[in-house]
C-alpha cells in the first residue's frame, strides 16, 4: 500500500468531548508519532489511530506521547535495545497480540532473527517455560509472516 493511500496519523482525533486538551499538535506528540511510525511501521500506527473512536482516541494520544515520545527517546538505550526488553517483558506479561507487534519493530530496528531467539531463549530461566514457549510461537509466526511479506529471508527455520 503506498504513503498516499493510507489513512493520515496526522488526521484529526474523534471528539473526545474535552476542547483544546488533545496534545495532537504538540512536539512530544509529533516526536512520538515519528517515532512510533519508524518502529512499528506506518500503516500499523495508522491503521490503530483510524480505529479508535471518542472513547479509545485518549488512550492513543497517551502511547504516542508518553511511551514514544518520551520514554523510547531518553538516553541511554538504543532502539534495538528497547526491543529485546520489550521482548523479554511481553513474554513475562504474557501480551501475545504486543509481542507480535514488537517482534516486527524488532526486525525495522535492526534485531536478527538469532538476537530474537535468544531474547524468548532468555525468558525460559526466567519467565518459565509456558510463557517462554507460548512466546517462541508466537515470534516464530511473526517471522514466517515476515518472510511472507518479503521483509526478511529467514536462516533459522
Amino acid at each position: 500500500m503506498s504513503a498516499q493511500n493510507e489513512p493520515q496519523a496526522e488526521a484529526q482525533s474523534p471528539s473526545s468531548g474535552e476542547e483544546g486538551s488533545s496534545p495532537l499538535g504538540s512536539s512530544l506528540y509529533q516526536t512520538g508519532l515519528q517515532t512510533r511510525q519508524s518502529v512499528l511501521g506506518s500503516a500499523h500506527v495508522n491503521r490503530s489511530l483510524s480505529n479508535s473512536n471518542a472513547f479509545t482516541f485518549p488512550m492513543q494520544e497517551a502511547i504516542t506521547e508518553f511511551a514514544w515520545g518520551s520514554i523510547w527517546n531518553r538516553p541511554g538505550l538504543d532502539r534495538k535495545q528497547r526491543s529485546l526488553m520489550n521482548i523479554g517483558i511481553l513474554i513475562a506479561l504474557n501480551r501475545q497480540l504486543e509481542l507480535g507487534v514488537h517482534v516486527r519493530g524488532a526486525v525495522r530496528n535492526g534485531l536478527s532473527e538469532l538476537e530474537i531467539r535468544e531474547a524468548v531463549m532468555h525468558t525460559l530461566v526466567y519467565c518459565g517455560a509456558p510463557a517462554a514457549m507460548e512466546g517462541m510461537r508466537t515470534v516464530d509466526k511473526v517471522l514466517e509472516e515476515l518472510e511472507r511479506e518479503g521483509e526478511i529471508k529467514r536462516e533459522l527455520k
